[in-house]
Formats: structure tokens, C-alpha cells, sequence
């Protein structure tokens, strides 16, 4: 693994311990009056190694979700899986992070405004990729847009059930696959 100079730490470690240290100041002060500056400083590393994990505050939370969205959408475009099979792909051994603690806590933390914007530019962004693959198939461009965007709000929508009972409730995967046959992926 290779190392970060500055910190010291491995970099595969330096972006959880971010990661940590944002969620850490989330719940202590609120989203808004924490800068990434703050965060740099609570985790002990520099200001530039935050922008080489992510490009914005929010992406703490997200980063790993994006991950196997951005996962996902390649299973939809470069392979023969459904998109159903695509999109449980996101819930597969995901363990609760960021965006799960984030959800659980979002009033005390300050984001459910921060929360609601994200999950809608994350739902277009899905709904967009499984309507070309719909349409791709032949499928009837409103129709697809229509299905898509059901879809796209059923991976949401189990995201949020998820991580509002991860202690003791099913896996993400389970939830997925329940919410799009709900939707008819």
C-alpha cells in the first residue's frame, strides 16, 4: 500500500479516518458550522489530502455509496445483467458508513436539507443510466424515463430503510431486491 508523506498513514486508511473525524464534527457541532478545515484538523492530516478522497464536504458521507452506484451503472451498461441484478449489486456486503450514520442522525447533524438535494442528484443520476439501458432494449423513451425513475426511487427509498434500522434489520441487498420488484425493474 502505498503511504501519504504528510500524514504517515496508509492511504487506504487516511480516507476512513476523514471520514470518522466528519462524522464526528456532524454530530458535535452540526454539518454547516464544520469546514473541511475542521475536519482535516480532527483527523491529522493536510487540507490537500481531503481533495485527493473528495471534492466537496458532502462527499464524505456519499463516497462509498457513489462507489458502487458508479459500479453498478458499468454492470448496466457493459454487461448482460438485469438491471435489477445491477442495482441489488449495491447493497452486496455494504456495511453501515458515513451516509448510513448521516440518514440515522441527519436532524441532529443539520443535513436533512443537505440529505434531501443529494439523494434527489444521486435518484436522476440512476434513473437517467437505467432508462438508456431500457431504451437501449427498445423499450419506449417515456415509458423508460417513467420505469427508471421508479426504479431509481426504489434504491433510495431501501437506502433510507436501511440505514434508519441497520442494527437489527435486513441487509441492504434484501431491502433493494424487495423495493425494485415493488417497482417493477
Amino acid at each position: 500500500m502505498a503511504s501519504e508523506s504528510r500524514s504517515g498513514r496508509p492511504r487506504a486508511s487516511s480516507r476512513e479516518v476523514l471520514s470518522e473525524a466528519a462524522c464526528e464534527l456532524f454530530l458535535e457541532q452540526g454539518y454547516d458550522a464544520t469546514s473541511v478545515s475542521d475536519i482535516t484538523q480532527r483527523a491529522g492530516v493536510s487540507r490537500s489530502s481531503f481533495f485527493n478522497y473528495f471534492s466537496a464536504k458532502s462527499d464524505v458521507l456519499w463516497s462509498g455509496f457513489d462507489e458502487r452506484v458508479d459500479e453498478a451503472i458499468a454492470a448496466l451498461t457493459e454487461s448482460d445483467a438485469s438491471p435489477t441484478e445491477a442495482l441489488v449489486s449495491i447493497g452486496r456486503d455494504f456495511a453501515p458508513d458515513a451516509l448510513a450514520l448521516a440518514i440515522a442522525n441527519a436532524d441532529v447533524m443539520g443535513l436533512v436539507a443537505e440529505l434531501d438535494r443529494d439523494r434527489a442528484q444521486r435518484q436522476f443520476r440512476l434513473q437517467r443510466e437505467v432508462a438508456a439501458r431500457l431504451v437501449s432494449e427498445g423499450e419506449d423513451r417515456l415509458r423508460a424515463q417513467v420505469r427508471g425513475g421508479a426504479v431509481a426511487a426504489a434504491v433510495l427509498a431501501a437506502v433510507w430503510a436501511w440505514a434508519e434500522h441497520t442494527a437489527g434489520g435486513p441487509a441492504l441487498a434484501d431491502l433493494l431486491a424487495t423495493a425494485l420488484a415493488d417497482a417493477h425493474a
